[in-house]
């Protein structure tokens, strides 16, 4: 009798599974592909219960839609290095044949460099710096948005660490692909991670996202700043008139961003900046204003030449994190100042950054500037210490992806790439692309 049982239980998930596959055939004949992709899904489902690997049939349905159909696809870029990060795979994409859109925050120089590089684009939203201010911005630009991808209808939307672009996705029915290497972006990923289809971050993200987490083995500075990509500007230090002299590049930042509330960085700017004058020629970056006794000292070159300056600069510290990345990958030392309200140095909370001090050695990052401040003039005293740091980049360089060619990847094969990752973790235990 149980065997019996059993057997008419085996025929009835046969039958379910060839039903799903049959009806996943007739809709993806009629143009219907995300609901072709779904019923597919659900037949490997249920022949995962019956012990049989049916991977490859989601595999031969996108096959033909990607020979058949270009994709639409709404990108929004919320920051500067957003702009940097999506550059390279935009490109890769519309050459491709997709169609990409771009929607924007007017923040610092993002829409500069979006012109500097030729993406034609739509401003959806300002910066604010209040809360009152921050929470107005996310319903309005949740609203612009939607009305933008209901008028496109795009097939996936993908930001950074974006709220928008996952409630919208949610809203219409499409997929949203989110990356992120902040964990302590607090507010941002309770507003984004449990609308995102997808959230792609670095292999040494501290955080387990689930079943939607993919991880890749890299960074997000790598998508810009790896050598297939990134050629330094050789008649940068010819810009500066600095030859004779040792470059200093120090960030400040203005401290609006809502993953900045509570935390802390250099205390006295002057003092800092009469220190470190006495080693080197100093240029301040800064997203603010400046004292009027520093003003001197800003950086005044065009916004896309600033990841040459940081290859060619002998110490890059600062309170920027994104711009202590940048420097520690192309070779620079690098020491990142900010803190939480206990004190804790912020590094502490990030995978990369701890990464890129205990394997690399190429970032350092302390709670605050008189701790910074005696290792950046131990590095300065150090005659030797840029030629160390290139050996060190060029074995992060050996050890790490082309992460600008493995997100162009994923994306024109969604949601198969999620598939073959998934199946991966889960047969064979590899945890990362």
């Amino acid at each position: 009798m149980c065997e019996e049982r059993a057997c008419r239980h085996e025929r009835d998930l046969v039958e379910k599974a060839e039903k799903y596959l049959r009806s996943a055939e007739i809709l993806l004949k009629e143009g219907d592909y995300e609901s072709s992709v779904s019923r597919t899904y659900y037949a490997i489902l249920v022949e995962n219960r019956r012990g049989n690997d049916c991977s490859v049939w989601p595999l031969l349905f996108s096959y033909k839609k990607n020979k058949t159909k270009e994709m639409k696809i709404l990108v929004n870029m919320g920051h500067p290095a957003h702009v940097h990060f999506f550059k390279y795979m935009i490109k890769n994409l519309e050459g491709a044949g997709h169609t990409v859109n771009i929607v924007a925050r007017d923040k610092d120089v993002t829409l500069k460099l979006l012109n500097i590089y030729g993406f034609k684009y739509e401003v959806i939203s300002g910066y604010y710096y209040t809360m009152l201010g921050k929470m107005y911005n996310f319903i309005q630009t949740v609203r612009k948005l939607l009305k933008k991808a209901r008028k496109m209808r795009p097939d996936m939307l993908i930001g950074v660490g974006d709220p928008y672009v996952a409630h919208v996705g949610k809203l219409i029915g499409r997929p949203s692909i989110v990356f992120t290497d902040t964990e302590d972006a607090k507010l941002a990923n309770i507003l984004t991670f449990p609308f995102a289809s997808v959230i792609c971050t670095p292999s040494c993200f501290k955080e387990d996202l689930g079943r939607k987490h993919v991880r890749y083995n890299g960074y997000h500075e790598l998508a810009y700043l790896h050598p297939n990509y990134f050629k330094p500007d050789e008649n940068m230090l010819d810009f500066l008139k600095s030859e004779n002299d040792r470059i200093i590049i120090v960030r400040f930042i203005s401290w609006s961003a809502s993953h900045d509330i509570g935390l802390r960085g250099i205390k006295s700017r002057t003092d800092f900046i009469r220190t470190l004058e006495n080693y080197g020629q100093i240029f301040i970056t800064s997203e603010g204003k400046l004292e009027e006794n520093l003003e001197k000292y800003r950086l005044r070159i065009p916004p896309e030449k600033i990841h040459s300056l940081l290859y060619y600069a002998d110490l890059y510290i600062g309170e920027g994190g994104t711009m202590a990345v940048e420097a520690a990958i192309l070779g620079t030392p690098s020491i990142h100042i900010e803190s939480t309200s206990k004190g804790i140095a912020t590094g502490e909370l990030s995978g990369n950054f701890i990464e890129l001090r205990d394997k690399y050695g190429l970032l350092y990052f302390y709670p605050d500037q008189n701790k910074a401040l005696e290792k950046a003039i131990e590095i300065l005293e150090n005659g030797n210490s840029k030629k160390e740091w290139q050996r060190k980049r060029e074995r992060l360089l050996s050890e790490k992806i082309d992460v600008t060619a493995w997100m162009t990847d994923f994306i024109e094969r969604y949601p198969d790439s999620f598939y073959e990752y998934m199946k991966k973790r889960r047969v064979g235990g590899k945890n990362v692309f």
